[in-house]
């Protein structure tokens, strides 16, 4: 892994303690003013002016060239930024113009750009902190402050002030900076306006939030609160919430939760980021909340103990955060079937049998069955879809490290390689490199073979992970709800043990009693060959894959497989309040 460089983190370290970029900027400005003040000749306050306006503008000037500024937030707002030491550049401007006998009626024009300055910092937290509150709610439409026009703000009165002190120091008339005087107030007008505007908009909508609720009368509401880019844990269950069919609405925490989930409902979302923000949407309609994760803001909801609050997951797998103690907190957990209870004992969980519902997984309905024993089959298209490794040492179930080693050994085989990892996988840094040499590595196939391998968008985004299970015959992955998923479809597949091997492994986690077991030790893969033999031929762990399906997933059949939750969803939407007794 790399380190920084050492003077690089000393200067970091310097810049955090003394205030930030920010503070340095300023203390530069006020060494211009006072050398403008106290010494004669205005040499060195020119340099030093001309220094820290440099320094002010240096970095929106990457920001603007290296980030996407079009998107609202704090990281886009350029506005604002060495305000203070541009204000000090003007003084000191003011000063050297002073002393080189401007009129005095100058100095109008000088302060005019000043105040212009100010309305920067009054602006900028109000632009970058302005989101839409809800989506799919014509009531929520918020008129939302332009960054754009607030940063053009920001370039006007720079290239004003940059103009002002190359007057002051090179000694021509000051009507350039009064004509960029006029854009600057412009946009200082609308961008005020704007946030006025919303501000307004906004008050009003919180005020008149309680009544809108209301009107739409949901029974229940589904709360997510996750990481961007995670839309995979509210895009599984919407669907299913959806033909529930009742009114219900879509809770979020983030503005970055509202844009992404926003695209992929009708139903309407509000976002209320803070604990207080909950009370306006519980309305006396409002009896269930589902939830598909353990987000700490969970909790948030949680304190409201006249509703059944239910918990979904993402996915049914032996990892141990699918056995966590938060678990305990909710009214109900479905789960899809009698290994999720027992997991919790197995780990030492103390919970209440009447604290599950056994629904199966709804997801699995469009999962088609095993076209029959893989050996008669010719097709041989082979899943690899490793997890991530976890935000904790002890969650690192990934195989990616090996993951060259195995695709590689299908390819010997003549298969052809669907590969699919985790959305998160490239978040490590080790990871991102087995992906990036897993591609390159079927695309080198490709071009001499011919062999139709599938990787990258389309098999990432294009296609969902089930699209995936149904155009595969066989599958390799990891410790993962990916796994227990593939022993719907009744096809063989194998699981690759890291954290630990052989009986071990299988103790730890008995899903792998069904899964053809490859042990990753000292950055090899044991005995891969003769588990893919087996695998790919006479498959003798069939009659164990079918013995284990109800256990993990119920008995529910892909024609019936969302029957048994919605079923459950509408019993507790029936029960007074939610709740059953």
């Amino acid at each position: 892994m790399a380190t920084e460089n050492p003077r690089l983190s000393t200067l970091r370290t310097f810049l955090r303690v003394t205030g930030g970029y920010e503070a340095a900027c300023d203390a530069v400005a006020i060494a211009a003013l006072i050398a403008a003040v106290a010494l004669t000749g205005g040499v060195a306050a020119a340099v030093l002016a001309w220094l820290a306006l440099a320094m002010s503008v240096a970095l929106p000037l990457r920001k603007a060239l290296t980030q996407d500024l079009s998107a609202p937030g704090m990281a886009s707002v350029l506005v604002g930024f060495g305000q203070s030491a541009r204000v000090l550049v003007v003084m000191a401007a003011v000063v050297l113009r002073a002393e080189a006998g401007a009129p005095a009626w100058e100095s109008s024009a000088c302060y005019a750009l000043a105040l212009l300055l100010l309305v920067e910092r009054s602006v900028r937290r109000p632009v970058g902190t302005s989101v839409p509150l809800a989506a799919n709610l014509p009531a929520g439409r918020l008129p939302l402050p332009s960054p754009r026009v607030a940063n053009a703000l920001f370039w006007a009165n720079s290239a004003a002030t940059a103009t002002l002190l190359g007057a002051a120091t090179l000694r021509y008339p000051l009507w350039p900076v009064i004509l960029l005087l006029v854009p600057a107030a412009a946009l200082a007008i609308v961008t005020v306006v704007q946030v006025t505007r919303y501000r307004i908009q906004r008050r009003r909508f919180e005020h008149l939030l309680p009544e809108i609720v209301a009107g739409l009368a949901p029974q229940f509401c589904f709360h997510w609160q996750a990481p961007g880019g995670t839309t995979y844990q509210a895009s599984m269950w919407l669907p299913y919430l959806e033909r529930i069919g009742v009114p219900y609405f879509v809770l979020v925490r983030t503005p970055v939760n509202l844009a992404e989930v926003a695209q992929i409902t009708s139903a309407p979302v509000i976002m209320r980021p803070g604990l207080s923000d909950l009370d306006a949407v519980i309305t006396p309609t409002l009896r269930v909340v589902f939830y598909c994760n353990t987000a700490v803001r969970n909790s948030h909801m949680i304190r409201f103990p006249q509703l059944t609050h239910i918990q979904l997951n993402h996915g049914d797998s032996d990892k141990v955060a699918s056995v966590s103690p938060t678990f305990r907190q909710y009214d109900k957990n479905f789960v899809a079937g009698e290994a999720a209870i027992e997991r919790f004992a197995k780990h030492g969980v103390a919970t209440l049998r009447e604290q599950f519902e056994l629904v199966g997984r709804p997801q699995l309905e469009g999962v088609q069955p095993a076209r029959g024993p893989i050996a008669d089959l010719e097709e041989r298209t082979v899943l690899y879809s490793p997890t991530w490794s976890g935000f904790y040492e002890d969650s690192d179930y990934s195989s990616l490290p090996v993951g060259v080693e195995i695709v590689q050994s299908l390819l010997n085989r003549g298969c052809n390689v669907l590969f699919r990892p985790h959305p998160y996988a490239r978040k490590h840094s080790v990871n991102q490199a087995a992906c990036d040499q897993i591609i390159a590595l079927l695309e080198k196939d490709v071009q001499a073979t011919g062999r139709a391998h599938v990787w990258g968008p389309q098999a990432e985004l294009e296609m969902s992970v089930f699209d995936c299970f149904n155009a595969s015959v066989a599958m390799i992955s990891d410790v993962s709800s990916v796994a227990s998923d593939y022993l719907f479809s009744g096809k063989p597949f194998a699981m690759v043990a890291v954290s630990s091997h052989g009986a071990e492994f299988v103790n730890e986690f008995p899903l792998a009693k069904a899964a053809y077991v490859l042990n990753m030790v000292n950055g090899n893969v044991e005995d891969l060959e003769p588990a893919l033999d087996d695998m790919l031929g006479p498959d003798s762990l069939s009659a164990t894959r079918h013995a284990m399906r109800a256990h993990y997933l119920g008995v529910a059949t892909s024609v019936n497989c969302a029957q048994p939750f919605l079923e459950a969803a509408r019993k507790y939407l029936r029960s007074p309040g939610g709740q059953q007794h």
